[in-house]
């Protein structure tokens, strides 16, 4: 056969195996941009989150709007959401995963990045500066007082959403991880109310990862927060994580007592 009436597929074959490695890099290079342009996520302040809160109510389902692979790779990571299906917990601190979900009487933890969540907020921030926490500041609402106090006087725009840390030995949290416990049914409030396993701990060192803002509510803040009593007038601007140092702890607070000597840490602009 004329080498110029050669089929392309046999001409193919014959390519020099660097050809061969270029291409399969430039193929891997255009998948890898596809998969980070799927992910439909917002920046705004000092973070980025996808998905809200709300759609849960408007759709009446838990569907993942992004995989955790997304953020695979990145360092300084802190991030904090719902397991797609109401079934866990999203706890990222210094970019090590910290999935929990119920299981049985029990729970378990993952530290993988292989699950999705119902939505997302996360932000990249190596440095932080630490500020004491007085006794003076005891509970959720104190603590979200003071987080915004101390970040306005760090000349942190408070108007728009931020991190912050909380290190040290609470003298209690009480705090819980979804579990579906919606029989099938569309999610409504009152359904994911109930979706939860509640669990305290006391006298338990951890670090606490917290999302401030005051205009996501039913985004990546909670509408509702136990600890704030319906009719205060007052708003929810916070939502954390724990993960203990000394045990498996790992979810979302509702409300905590704090303790001596704690530390909040705040970005570093």
């Amino acid at each position: 056969m004329n080498k110029k009436m050669m089929p392309a597929f046999s001409r193919l074959g014959k390519e020099k195996p660097a050809f061969k490695i270029a291409s399969i890099f430039i193929l891997l290079v255009i998948i890898a941009a596809c998969a980070t342009a799927a992910l439909n996520s917002a920046s705004e302040g000092l973070v980025e989150y996808a998905g809200a809160q709300k759609n849960i109510f408007a759709t009446g389902k838990a569907e993942s709007v992004m995989s955790l692979r997304a953020l695979e790779g990145r360092e300084s990571l802190f991030a904090i959401g719902p397991v797609e299906g109401l079934d866990g917990e999203i706890t990222i601190f210094e970019s090590k995963p910290y999935i929990s979900k119920v299981r049985g009487n029990d729970y378990e933890v993952d530290h993988t990045l292989n699950h999705g969540a119902i939505f997302l907020v996360w932000a990249n921030q190596s440095e932080w500066s630490d500020v004491p926490i007085p006794v003076t500041v005891k509970g959720y609402v104190d603590l979200q007082k003071f987080v915004r106090t101390e970040a306005q006087a760090a000349g942190i725009d408070v108007s728009k959403p931020f991190p912050f840390l909380l290190a040290g030995t609470p003298a209690e949290i009480k705090w819980h991880i979804n579990v579906d416990r919606t029989g099938g049914k569309p999610i409504t409030n009152e359904l994911f109310v109930k979706s939860k396993a509640p669990f305290i701990t006391k006298n338990e060192p951890v670090d606490i990862i917290g999302f401030y803002s005051v205009s996501h509510s039913g985004v990546f803040n909670s509408q509702y927060a136990p600890a704030i009593k319906e009719g205060s007038g007052m708003k929810n601007t916070i939502h954390i994580h724990l993960v203990s140092r000394t045990s498996k702890a790992a979810g979302h607070i509702d409300d905590l007592t704090l303790g001596s000597n704690m530390t909040l840490r705040l970005p570093k602009l």
